[in-house]
């Protein structure tokens, strides 16, 4: 079996605009990494850097094609 077949993820192409992506979305996966004993996100600069990780895992870079690495 093709494990790039069963991937759903990065969801491609990007949507230009895709209303699941917000604070909403980076704030509750805090609030999970925190009940899993993780520090709690209290810096700005954490919740920017947490939205960039999710953002990088949910969708393809312009340019990556399938997004799968070469």
């Amino acid at each position: 079996m093709n494990q790039q077949s069963d991937r759903q993820y990065p969801i491609t192409p990007t949507p230009a605009d895709d209303p699941r992506f917000n604070l909403g979305l980076a704030l509750d996966v805090a609030e999970v990494l925190e009940r899993h004993g993780y520090p709690k996100i209290t810096a700005g600069m954490d919740v920017v850097e947490l939205q960039q990780a999710l953002f990088g895992f949910l969708y393809a870079a312009p340019g990556d094609g399938d997004g799968t690495a070469d």
